[in-house]
C-alpha cells in the first residue's frame, strides 16, 4: 500500500500493516502517536524524529524503531519511507523507546517487498511468510548513536530544540545563559542536570547529528567548515568516534 492513510486499515486483522509514503519536501508530521509499533524506514532522505525526551536522526536506508503510543513528530527531507505498523503483542521485545537501527540488504528487499503488498494481502501465504521473515530480522538488527536528548525542562529544552533547527558553531554557553537571564555557572549546573552533559557537549553531538542531513548534498571538506571544524580531517575523527562509522557511510546511494 502506498500513499495512504493509517486509520483507514488499522482495524485489518493483521499483526502488521505494511504503508509506504511519499513526502514533499521538508514536510512536517506533527506530534502523533500510534496504536501499533511502528518501524519507520527512510528509502531516501534523511528524517529527524522528536519525542518528548530526546532526538533522532535516520538517515538514508536506516530505520528508527518507535513505540506504541509514543507521541512524536518527523522532520522529512526529500523522504519517501517504507513503515510498518505492527501489532505490539506481535514484538514484545521492541524497544521501549525510539531507537535508530542499521537495515541490512535483506531486510531492506523485504521492506520494498512488503510495502507492494495489497491491503488484503495473504497472511497464510507467500505475503505473510515475507511478513515473518521480516520481523526475525527485525529481531537482529544493530542500533546505531544517532540521537541526542531532549531536556524537559525550560528554557533548555527551547534552546535546544532552535539549535538542532538552525546548528551554529559561533553559539556559546555564555550566549544560552544570557538568553536565559542566569549566570554560566548556574546555567551550565541546571543544563546539565537536565540534559545529562554540558552544554557544549550537547552542541557538538547536534552539530555532528546535522551534518547527516549535509552530507546528502556538500562534500565533507563543505560540512567540516560549515560545522567549524578546522579540517575535513578533523571532522571525520569527530564524526567517527561519535557515531562509530565514518561520514562516507552515511552518503546516500
Amino acid at each position: 500500500m502506498r500513499n495512504v492513510l493509517l486509520a483507514d486499515y488499522d482495524p485489518l486483522p493483521v499483526e502488521v500493516l505494511p504503508i509506504g509514503t511519499d513526502y514533499p519536501p521538508d514536510h512536517l508530521l506533527a506530534h502523533h502517536s500510534h496504536r501499533r509499533a511502528q518501524l519507520l524506514y527512510g528509502a531516501t532522505g534523511v528524517m529527524q524524529v522528536e519525542t518528548l525526551d530526546g532526538s533522532w536522526t535516520v538517515p538514508t536506508n536506516r530505520a528508527v524503531l518507535i513505540p506504541a503510543q509514543t507521541s512524536h513528530e518527523v522532520r522529512m527531507l526529500d523522504v519517501t519511507t517504507w513503515s510498518l505498523y505492527i501489532e505490539p503483542s506481535a514484538v514484545p521485545w521492541w524497544p521501549a523507546s525510539c531507537t535508530v537501527v542499521e537495515v541490512e540488504p535483506l531486510l531492506r528487499e523485504l521492506l520494498r517487498e512488503a510495502n507492494d503488498f495489497d491491503a488484503d494481502y495473504d497472511a497464510a501465504g507467500r505475503d505473510g511468510t515475507v511478513v515473518h521473515l521480516i520481523l526475525e530480522e527485525l529481531q537482529r538488527v544493530s542500533p546505531l548513536p544517532l540521537s541526542v536528548t531532549l531536556p524537559r525542562a525550560e528554557p533548555f529544552r527551547s534552546l535546544c530544540t532552535e539549535y538542532l533547527a538552525r546548528p551554529d558553531v559561533a553559539v556559546t554557553t555564555v550566549d544560552w545563559a544570557r538568553a536565559s537571564l542566569m549566570s554560566v555557572r548556574n546555567f551550565d549546573r541546571r543544563f546539565r542536570q537536565a540534559a545529562g552533559t554540558s552544554p557544549s557537549s550537547w552542541r557538538t553531538r547536534a552539530r555532528l547529528l546535522a551534518s547527516l542531513a549535509l552530507l546528502r548534498r556538500m562534500p565533507v571538506t563543505r560540512v567540516a567548515g560549515r560545522l567549524g571544524y578546522s579540517s575535513p580531517a578533523a571532522f571525520t575523527a569527530a564524526f567517527t568516534r561519535t557515531f562509530g562509522a565514518p561520514p562516507s557511510s552515511f552518503h546516500e546511494s
